[in-house]
């Protein structure tokens, strides 16, 4: 999908140098459209060998018995090494114990910031706990106009309550994945600590299509801070002016108590059931997962590589803007294994601007999530029940 598509064209000629009589075929799709297309292609019984699949759609692909199991492929492999991953990334392509997919590229979220804004508040370093990360914020404000925030949350991104909950110990869902888990007291916790950067004139809430330019915000100093992906490294090198280069950093996500989790997220090569090429296919899933093909591919598109072995290369050790990532990537965590992921997340968002707004208090709105949540795992509920009573 998208940029991917192109470049691992670039990759198939020397593959197929090292392997005579294998010929590929790299279809590139849009992302807005790839999901719908593969699904279409699995309902006409038309899916390809391989895929490159977001990790998670992995679930929902697993719960139509589309992919196929790759464990004893991996066990017998040389060239994809489990221990050579990061485990929170593996584990998003592992759904009741077994392998669906192979890393390919990874994210995450960490902060980007204002390296001399937040100096004149008196840090010389991004603060490591909530406590210590919601201070810093007050003292930049202080010094700060109306209209200018020490962070930037839209309020339509649902990664951040996401992320929030997580570090403080919420499992989002709840009885095997069945059950909202929104109103329990983790969840809440971050919530309230969430809701709080707004009310509190620390984040505005804005959605994304009411943020005239990032770039022009951040290099005027109306943002000190800004949670987001390892695609923002080179926006940031191309786009703020050659005069405050050295003025912006990345940082690990701060947690209630030191360093805390991130999403484990990217995108995962994956072997269709209906391939009649496996053998071949999986050839060129190993192929694509060697480190020094994936170094290449990080040189060519700037995603980050899912092989901890890889990062050693000093085009990734030296760069003082991934090293946050790399940190960051031994304390990631899927989001919950369930097909349903997608239209959870979407509520996450959606009462979570009822409460910015203070259309619904903080109660309210977690109530009304964990509603909206255990209707659209009422399926999944019945599917369970259906299963348990069959191996009775």
């Amino acid at each position: 999908m998208g940029r991917e598509g192109e470049v691992v064209s670039e990759l198939i000629p020397a593959f197929e140098r090292q392997n005579p009589g294998i010929r590929v075929q790299v279809q590139q799709i849009p992302w807005s459209a790839a999901h719908e297309k593969l699904l279409t292609a699995y309902v006409g019984e038309a899916t390809p060998d391989i895929a490159m699949l977001g990790n998670t759609w992995v679930p929902e692909f697993v719960a139509l018995d589309a992919l196929e199991p790759l464990d004893a492929r991996v066990a017998r492999s040389s060239d994809v090494v489990r221990s050579d991953y990061f485990p929170g990334i593996w584990s998003t392509n592992v759904v009741e114990g077994i392998t669906y997919a192979v890393p390919w590229y990874v994210d995450t979220r960490v902060l980007f910031y204002r390296t001399d804004l937040l100096a004149k508040a008196g840090y010389d370093r991004m603060p490591s706990t909530w406590a210590e990360w919601r201070t810093a914020m007050v003292r930049l404000k202080s010094g700060m106009s109306a209209r200018q925030y020490p962070l930037l949350i839209p309020i339509t991104e649902w990664p951040p309550p996401v992320i929030l909950g997580l570090q403080a110990g919420s499992t989002l869902l709840r009885d095997n994945g069945t059950y909202g888990a929104f109103s329990q007291p983790q969840f809440k916790k971050a919530f309230d600590f969430y809701i709080g950067l707004y009310r509190d004139g620390l984040a505005p809430a804005l959605s994304g299509s009411e943020i005239s330019n990032l770039y022009q915000e951040f290099e005027r100093g109306n943002i000190a801070m800004y949670i987001s992906g390892p695609w923002q490294i080179g926006e940031f090198t191309n786009r703020l002016p050659k005069s405050l280069q050295d003025k912006w950093m990345t940082a690990p996500l701060p947690g209630i108590d030191g360093p805390g989790v991130s999403l484990a997220g990217g995108a995962s090569l994956s072997l269709f059931r209906r391939s009649t090429n496996k053998e071949q296919a999986w050839k060129l899933m190993e192929y694509l997962s060697r480190p020094e093909i994936q170094l290449q591919f990080y040189k060519l598109t700037g995603d980050l590589p899912a092989r901890r072995s890889t990062w050693r290369d000093s085009s990734l050790a030296g760069n003082r803007h991934t090293r946050a990532f790399r940190e960051q990537l031994d304390r990631v965590v899927p989001t919950p294994l369930v097909p349903e992921w997608e239209q959870i997340a979407t509520k996450v968002f959606e009462h979570g601007e009822q409460a910015i707004r203070g259309r619904k208090s903080v109660e309210k709105a977690l109530a009304a999530l964990d509603s909206d949540v255990d209707g659209i795992l009422k399926k999944r509920r019945w599917l369970m029940e259906k299963q348990k009573a069959g191996s009775r």
